[in-house]
């Protein structure tokens, strides 16, 4: 008998993705690379996709995993696209913030491209190897903003709302492959995107940045403090775990409370 009986049972539980690949993209930073440590941590083999190369190699050396270097704007690129990865965690995004009248069109077009159209093309891309195999984890980085809209962001809001949609059809889809298909829906993540939206509002409405983390991003959230990365990554690891093998077309909100009013 082990003189710590629980000593291998922890060393199991962390290496449960142990012989499964995970693409992550937008992977080199933020919610990304929090996603790729914790996924590489499970025993999985990471690829991270980032437009930033020098990133996306530093990180995919420190575990050990892959880099992609790719620009997902470049949506023609991705059409006829074949993945063989068993874990898919669409995560690139990035926000603009603007009245409706004032929104340029090509920034809306831009914002549903990255978050919708990339994200579609990608499980196209993978689902093929997914059913092959019997098994496939598609999990989706959306927002509170997927299930709630907040004034000045028409593009993201429209772009998160239409991820919700992706995902649902992919779960009545991949269910009887074996593949489940996620959204996880945080609030204001600790990142360099939202610290760029705190300037921009602040821009937008006039007021220090200090207040806008007070009284506009925090103010629907009874728990008031930013989303670590962390957090988000380990409710993601969760999600393609066996633990969640019958957890398919849900939305996972992480928001302190804000989507309960």
């Amino acid at each position: 008998m082990s003189p710590n009986p629980t000593k291998g049972a922890e060393v199991t539980e962390t290496r449960e993705l142990a012989g499964r690949s995970a693409l992550i993209t937008g992977g080199a930073s933020g919610i990304g690379a929090a996603c790729a440590r914790a996924f590489a941590a499970r025993g999985a083999e990471v690829t991270i996709a980032d437009i930033d190369d020098v990133g996306a190699k530093r990180l995919a050396r420190e575990l050990g995993g892959k880099a992609w270097a790719v620009d997902l704007l470049d949506v023609e690129a991705l059409e006829n696209l074949r993945l063989e990865v068993d874990i898919l965690v669409n995560n690139a995004g990035v926000q603009r913030i603007d009245p409706i009248q004032d929104f340029p069109p090509e920034q809306f077009r831009r914002l549903l491209a990255l978050m919708v159209e990339v994200p579609f093309l990608l499980i196209r891309a993978a689902l093929p190897h997914m059913y092959a195999r019997g098994f496939g984890r598609i999990i989706n980085i959306s927002s509170v903003h997927g299930l709630r809209a907040s004034a000045y962001k028409a593009a993201y809001v429209t772009a998160k709302h239409g991820l919700e949609g992706l995902s649902k059809v992919t779960a009545l889809e991949g269910g009887p492959h074996g593949v489940t298909s996620n959204c996880v829906n945080p609030g204001y993540v600790r990142t360099p995107l939202v610290d760029k939206q705190i300037a921009d509002q602040a821009r937008a409405h006039g007021i220090p940045e200090q207040e806008v983390l007070d009284k506009i991003l925090l103010t629907e959230s009874a728990i008031k403090r930013l989303v670590e990365p962390e957090e988000v990554a380990a409710l993601s690891v969760w999600l393609a775990s066996p633990s969640a093998g019958m957890v398919s077309g849900a939305s996972y909100t992480m928001d302190g409370g804000w989507s309960a009013r």
